[in-house]
């Protein structure tokens, strides 16, 4: 794992929080410039001060490392509101899924 990754990551979930590195670095008890030497790739978090990191961010570390998610509060949503349906609309919200990726192809 590349620390540019880690860096870009963060930085993409921070913008997305709508966010500045300092806010950030000052919310989770550091110095002012700590997001932003771990955005630039200078530094890497340690275990703990990453999962603070994926805390504050309102993402899980697996989320945080899967980069097909760029819109984890919609994903949310639509999880939660799924979880309402009984299996006949589920099946019809499938369908409807397919026809739409198939657009998008």
């Amino acid at each position: 794992m590349e620390k540019k990754f880690i860096g870009d990551r963060i930085s993409e979930l921070r913008i997305k929080k709508n966010v500045s590195e300092y806010q950030m670095s000052l919310d989770l008890g550091k110095n002012k410039s700590y997001i932003q030497s771990i955005s630039s790739g200078r530094s890497l978090p340690t275990m703990e001060n990453f999962l603070e990191i994926c805390e504050y961010l309102e993402v899980t570390p697996c989320q945080f490392f899967d980069t097909a998610l760029h819109n984890l509060p919609l994903y949310e949503k639509a999880a939660d509101l799924l979880k309402q349906l009984d299996d006949e609309d589920m099946i019809a919200v499938i369908s409807i899924l397919h026809r739409l990726a198939a657009r998008h192809k």
